[in-house]
């Protein structure tokens, strides 16, 4: 990524120097980079508004009755985790914090529930055991993935950005993100299952080959 970062303005200011163009360049750059700032602080005020519901939606408890009712849908997904288990705790909250719109809320508790996953699939016992190895196992995975195709009930910040920018009903696209979401996250749930099919057959190809 910062590589695609530093590359695109270099490819710019070429094309400009190329094409004669470099003044508009220029003047696109410092125009763009002024509007950018004004988005920014538009775009604050929404976002701080969204998490100050969804914090008090929290504290409420709904993040918790939501994993009560996504603990056996995560059961089925997961394969070999203890049910009730930290590991399983640790997933259904964060998928809870992400369908319900928690923005940067998720990314602690996703790290914690990757690291509940490499500690319980390996065992680990603080102390006693060596730390797990850093191999991804199907369940990281599935949890990556998860993570990455996330049903949003509040999709928060494309209405702040509809918003920002003079949408009079900024969540009437609230059908068409959930219907395009679920169909998003089920294809993606359905590659992974596949893939990681696929993946243990020829593993178990390989060993049979190499016990030969």
């Amino acid at each position: 990524m910062k590589i695609i970062l530093a590359v695109i303005p270099v490819a710019a200011i070429i094309c400009g120097i190329i094409t004669g163009r470099l003044p508009e360049v220029s003047s696109a750059v410092l125009d763009k980079a002024g509007e950018a700032v004004t988005l920014a602080i538009t775009l604050c005020g929404i976002m701080c508004l969204w998490s100050g519901l969804m914090k008090v939606a929290e504290e409420a408890g709904a993040v918790k009755a939501l994993s009560g009712l996504l603990s056996p849908v995560v059961s089925l997904l997961f394969r070999g985790l203890e049910k009730g288990g930290r590991a399983m705790q640790m997933i259904c909250m964060n998928l809870s914090a992400n369908i319900l719109g928690l923005g940067n809320a998720t990314t602690p508790l996703g790290i914690r529930a990757m690291e509940a996953i490499q500690e319980e699939e390996a065992g680990y016992v603080p102390g006693v055991e060596s730390p797990p190895s850093g191999e991804a196992s199907d369940n990281m995975i599935m949890l990556t993935v998860l993570n990455t195709a996330s049903l949003q009930v509040i999709p928060a910040t494309a209405a702040a950005l509809r918003a920002a920018h003079g949408a009079e009903r900024p969540m009437d696209i609230l059908p068409c993100v959930w219907i395009v979401s679920a169909y998003s996250l089920a294809a993606a749930v359905c590659a992974a299952k596949l893939l990681g099919w696929i993946s243990r057959r020829r593993k178990k190809r390989r060993s049979g080959g190499a016990d030969n």
